[in-house]
């Protein structure tokens, strides 16, 4: 089974709502073009699965929607690499993972209370791009030599 991309979302600045694409333009070394982490050091791409929100989610007692987690890309199914170091591509960029993406405290709005609790473990991974292109909904994403699977 294959996973695929779910969902893009962007923010064009801090604390702004996050605005559902169909597309994303990511450069490498600088991040997603129109995202408020655009340019920074580390933190280009965040990246979370379906698969570990519907956990989330059993373990809140209530939803956890894709877009109110501040993430910019939501695979459809499967573990998200953690690992620093770790290689994933989606579409055709390329992505190195700097760190887990830890729960915010702004989640504890967005999605409601207990949504940061439910997310711990769960949030995926923070990283950096490594080579440029674009990201669709529908693209196929691997990690390593392997598509991410469940």
């Amino acid at each position: 089974m294959e996973s695929r991309v779910a969902a893009l979302h962007v923010a064009p600045e801090r604390k702004a709502p996050m605005v559902a694409v169909g597309e994303i333009r990511a450069e490498a070394g600088r991040g997603i073009v129109g995202d408020r982490y655009f340019g920074t050091r580390h933190r280009h791409v965040s990246v979370q699965s379906q698969e570990e929100l519907a956990e989330a989610a059993a373990a809140r007692g209530g939803p956890v929607p894709a877009e109110d987690t501040r993430r910019n890309i939501t695979l459809d199914h499967g573990r998200i690499p953690t690992t620093p170091g770790a290689r994933l591509t989606i579409g055709d960029v390329e992505l190195e993972v700097v760190r887990k993406a830890a729960p915010c405290r702004v989640m504890e709005s967005s999605v409601g209370p207990g949504a940061a609790r439910a997310m711990h473990e769960r949030g995926g991974a923070i990283c950096r791009v490594l080579s440029s292109g674009s990201i669709a909904v529908g693209d196929r994403a691997v990690t390593g030599a392997a598509l991410i699977e469940a």
